[in-house]
């Protein structure tokens, strides 16, 4: 489930703690967690409700000015899928960004992410990409994506998939314009045997 950054931080200061979606089934299911721009969200409940029961409290509890503007939003979407409610919390701060400025690796550290990374490039449909990646980050921070995979003779978006692979490790870190390699993908890349 994707949340606008305003929405997302709106979860984490408790001003918004439901969100409104049209969906064929729900994306999302009690108990689940995502990451968002301000923090892990817990999913607290899902329940199909009729759109015009919406009022303007539930809206703001939403994130909108009133129901009316919630509705349109809604009505963009094919009116003949259900619509759900769903009740969202803030789970706590995204474990990413802790975990990227974790440099003081130890040789356990360094084998367990030399295996994930292994494990990235034998299922890739393009051939090991991983240090290729890092190392054109690294060399090329706050680079635009298009720029950066077109380096790499890859297309945009599944450029930024990976990129966000690596961004799950804590090997990177995102920027309005590009990213950087993170202190945990600098110590990595200096303590890595591999190529």
């Amino acid at each position: 489930m994707l949340l606008p950054p305003k929405v997302a931080h709106g979860v984490a200061a408790g001003s918004v703690t439901l969100a409104f979606r049209r969906w064929r089934t729900p994306d999302v299911r009690p108990g689940s967690t995502f990451t968002t721009a301000a923090g892990v969200v817990r999913v607290e409940e899902v329940a199909v409700v009729d759109p015009g029961s919406i009022g303007d409290e539930e809206a703001r509890a939403a994130g909108w000015p009133d129901a009316g503007r919630l509705l349109r939003q809604l009505d963009k979407v094919d009116a003949s899928l259900p619509t759900y409610r769903v009740v969202l919390a803030w789970a706590g701060p995204d474990p990413r960004v802790a975990l990227r400025e974790q440099a003081d690796l130890s040789d356990a550290d360094v084998a367990a992410i030399d295996a994930r990374l292994d494990r990235l490039d034998r299922a890739s449909s393009h051939g090991p990409w991983t240090m290729a990646t890092l190392e054109l980050i690294r060399r090329r921070p706050h680079t635009r994506a298009p720029d950066l995979a077109a380096e790499l003779g890859r297309e945009r978006d599944p450029f930024k998939i990976d990129v966000r692979k690596l961004k799950n490790l804590g090997l990177t870190r995102s920027f309005e314009v590009g990213y950087e390699v993170s202190p945990r993908g600098l110590a990595y890349l200096q303590r890595t045997g591999r190529t």
